[in-house]
């Protein structure tokens, strides 16, 4: 998954305990009066305490992170539901939460911008055109049969099971200036030419789908649903790696941010899979990055809100009031000028100037130089977005992030690659 840099759990609790000392004025009065802090569990990907500041200065809702890594934040909302207000997790985690019991449906009544959340989600389509849906689409998991129900809906209800947070489409990283052969596939992951150059995601869910790409990029084989495997082809995606291993063709197999950024930087890879603010944080070193579109397209992925089935009175209130801010356009701005992407893309692009919406979402030269939220540089006036806009990137979209029902077997064999 696309995930910059994870602040450590300290600084983060540090952080929310700053903002819960933080004087509370010119709130609406019910907030004034008692004030709401609302435990949000997720990955470090959203929780930003520039995000926590204006929530608190906007409606008065105190924000305390509970940061984990992905995993953790699944099995936390199966065995301890009790243990926070908000969850944030990817929507392919719904197959394992959602039968538990411990999520309610959404109402969409009390979303205000419902009908504006991206097609992405609700229809499984860019500008009107479907876009790939192997592996856990958002489409296929956004609605629900009923606010109790665990089972998902084929069609538009009134219960979504998360609301969109953050999305974005993943592609091969790669060193223009060290590589001299055009670059247009999956398939130049395993180009002998990059031997001992080349880097793949340690992370088996991931990893194996961008292996599935590689393997469907080479004409040798067609999945039916990369996210989706059955044993046999979990073989035939493994043996095929394990052969590339042995013939030395992976410099490294990286679990963590940092080390992704520092293998390219350093040029130790000039190809590898790659998240999106790698790629920037590389570029801001100076050294040349490409986020490299290829022709099968992007493997996606996608997170969202949802709220335990124990949230009830006025800390579901709060939960409904954060989600609503969320949508309205200050967040999504922020997301945006990372280069993620947001839920309502009229309210963020409403909070974003017009060079900077042209850049990130129209997939126009940047008129000026495009900094981050935090004011650092990100691209020098004239640059253009790898892979273009919004429409051109999502509009792509090969495959989104899964959990396999052979995922334990799954998880096995590419532990056999990884040592081989």
């Amino acid at each position: 998954m696309d995930l910059p840099q994870k602040p450590s759990r300290r600084t983060l609790l540090k952080g929310a305990a700053a903002l819960a000392a933080t004087p509370v004025t010119g709130f609406p009065a019910v907030h004034a009066a008692e004030p709401v802090t609302l435990r949000y569990l997720g990955t470090a990907v959203n929780q930003s305490g520039d995000i926590a500041r204006k929530v608190k200065e906007d409606l008065g809702i105190t924000i305390e992170y509970i940061p984990v890594v992905t995993d953790e934040v699944t099995k936390r909302a199966v065995t301890q539901p009790n243990s926070f207000d908000l969850i944030d997790t990817e929507y392919f985690s719904l197959k394992k939460i959602l039968p538990s019991g411990n999520l309610q449906g959404m109402d969409a009544k009390r979303i205000k911008l419902a009908d504006k959340i991206s097609s992405v989600f609700t229809k499984g389509e860019v500008a009107g055109k479907k876009i790939g849906d192997q592996g856990t689409a958002p489409r296929k998991v956004f609605y629900l049969e009923g606010q109790d129900s665990k089972k998902f809906a084929g069609e538009q209800t009134q219960w979504i099971s998360l609301i969109p947070t953050v999305y974005n489409a993943d592609t091969l990283g790669i060193r223009p200036d060290l590589i001299k052969v055009p670059v247009t596939s999956w398939k130049e992951l395993l180009n002998p030419a990059f031997k001992g150059k080349a880097s793949i995601l340690n992370i088996p869910s991931i990893g194996i789908m961008d292996a599935a790409m590689v393997v469907e990029a080479t004409g040798d084989y067609t999945y039916g649903d990369k996210g989706n495997m059955t044993k046999p082809e979990i073989d035939r995606t493994i043996k095929v790696l394990i052969e590339a291993k042995r013939a030395g063709q992976f410099r490294a197999f990286w679990q963590d941010f940092n080390e992704s950024v520092n293998l390219m930087a350093s040029g130790e890879t000039v190809i590898q899979s790659m998240w999106s603010p790698a790629v920037t944080k590389v570029r801001a070193q100076g050294v040349p990055c490409t986020y490299q579109p290829l022709k099968e397209g992007y493997r996606a992925w996608a997170s969202g809100f949802g709220i335990p089935k124990t949230l009830s009175g006025k800390k579901l209130d709060a939960a409904y009031d954060f989600i609503n801010w969320f949508l309205s356009g200050w967040a999504g701005a922020y997301l945006n000028r990372q280069g993620y992407y947001s839920a309502v893309l009229e309210t963020a692009q409403a909070n974003m100037q017009p060079y900077e919406w042209a850049f990130w979402m129209e997939g126009k030269p940047a008129e000026k130089d495009i900094l981050g939220p935090d004011g650092t540089l990100i691209e020098k006036a004239g640059a253009t977005r790898d892979g273009g806009s919004f429409d051109a990137r999502m509009g792509a979209v090969a495959c989104w992030n899964a959990v396999m029902d052979e995922n334990t077997y799954m998880v096995r064999k590419w532990n056999e690659f990884i040592a081989a």
